[in-house]
């Protein structure tokens, strides 16, 4: 049921999904970063103020939320996860070098993030996230806008295609062609760009890619 209550839960559960506050989500979608607080959410004379639709649309627009996983954390009894039980963090290459999205690991971490929906038939596991593909560097296998889904926690082996983040911040898929205590060596995917030669201590991590939407 559509409430005063329940459409400033949604809200909340919202910020909270994507780890933020409420006044956090309010800036992520462009808006006042008060027009969230609690304090708005009643006048002086104690009358109910409601949050208008293009903020909500905002909001969606600034997540990555569908309308039905807006409706969904409407309800009281639903988890803050559930919504999201399907989806999984999305971010772009370029962001991806820019640093504060990843924890040594190399798993998601921070904020930034926008969701995707995880693939049915995929393996999934915790730490699974989303990359896309932006530009023509990894051509002809994978093309701007596809999307790559990594496991940073799977085994990592020759031939494998996987995606190496360096420590000066380059992020790269390529095809892993040898992997030593001391050195991994890469192939391009496209072959109008090098193969890569780096020393272990240059790769800040590597993470296997498990599926890509073509």
């Amino acid at each position: 049921m559509l409430s005063h209550n329940t459409i400033w839960h949604a809200i909340d559960a919202l910020a909270e999904c994507h780890q933020l506050s409420p006044s956090g989500l309010a800036r992520r979608a462009g808006l006042d970063p008060t027009s969230f607080n609690k304090s708005k959410r009643q006048s002086a004379d104690g009358r109910e103020r409601w949050p208008s639709t293009e903020s909500i649309a905002k909001v969606l627009d600034a997540t990555g939320a569908t309308i039905d996983q807006f409706m969904a954390l409407m309800r009281p009894e639903t988890t803050r996860s559930e919504p999201y039980k399907g989806a999984i963090p999305l971010i772009g290459f370029a962001q991806a070098g820019a640093g504060g999205f990843f924890d040594d690991g190399g798993f998601p971490a921070g904020q930034g993030w926008d969701v995707v929906d995880f693939p049915a038939g995929a393996e999934r596991r915790a730490g699974i996230y989303a990359l896309e593909i932006q530009g023509d560097s990894m051509l002809p296998l994978y093309r701007d806008g596809d999307v790559l889904i990594v496991d940073p926690g799977a085994q990592v082996r020759r031939g494998d295609r996987v995606v190496v983040k360096t420590r000066e911040g380059e992020v790269m898929a390529k095809i892993l062609i040898r992997h030593t205590p001391r050195n991994i060596e890469l192939l391009s995917l496209n072959p109008e760009h090098p193969n890569r030669s780096f020393e272990i201590s240059e790769i800040e991590w590597i993470a296997r890619i498990i599926w890509a939407s073509q």
